[in-house]
């Protein structure tokens, strides 16, 4: 294996961010990594689940796969915007997107003690509104597909719609 050790995007576009999921500086987060793939078209990480999270006996809980493929594949979409408008992730201004739609399809359990890999690219355009199909490698076996939507927003907008008296 490579000795060195290349950042990942969440790294490059985003070293303050807290989400659970994809968030460097989450201080208990699970800290996913996505990383472009050497065919330039899909975006992969890997994760091996902890302990907790189990679902039934031997397999891993659901939720977790789904939270793995949300992060990821919003990632994915952030990044192939970077691309589209040739820029490196972290040049500003900076490129952000949430979910819009999250949809999976779980195929087969989903051992724990594996490595899972995902692997996710754009399907057709890159616009405001994304689609992103990801897929789950337990070693080689598939066990789940997604195909989801991400959105380009402005995150201080959000921030204060959210927060705004009703």
């Amino acid at each position: 294996m490579n000795n060195t050790h290349v950042l990942s995007l969440q790294q490059l576009a985003s070293p303050e961010g807290s989400c659970y999921g994809c968030g460097c500086s989450h201080p208990t987060g699970l800290h996913v990594e996505s990383h472009w793939a050497e065919d330039g078209v899909h975006v992969l990480c890997t994760h091996t689940p902890a302990n907790e999270f189990h679902g039934w006996p031997g397999l891993v809980y659901g939720g977790l796969l789904a939270m793995l493929v949300d992060c990821h594949s919003n990632w994915t979409a952030m990044a192939y915007h970077y691309r589209a408008e040739g820029r490196e992730p972290g040049s500003l201004p900076r490129i952000d997107c949430v979910t819009g739609q999250l949809s999976l399809t779980y195929l087969k359990p989903t051992p724990m003690g594996v490595e899972l890999v995902l692997k996710a690219r754009v399907e057709g355009e890159v616009g405001r509104k994304s689609r992103v199909i990801c897929e789950i490698w337990a070693g080689d076996v598939l066990t789940v597909t997604a195909d989801s939507v991400f959105v380009r927003v402005d995150t201080e907008r959000l921030r204060q719609q959210a927060h705004a008296p009703a």
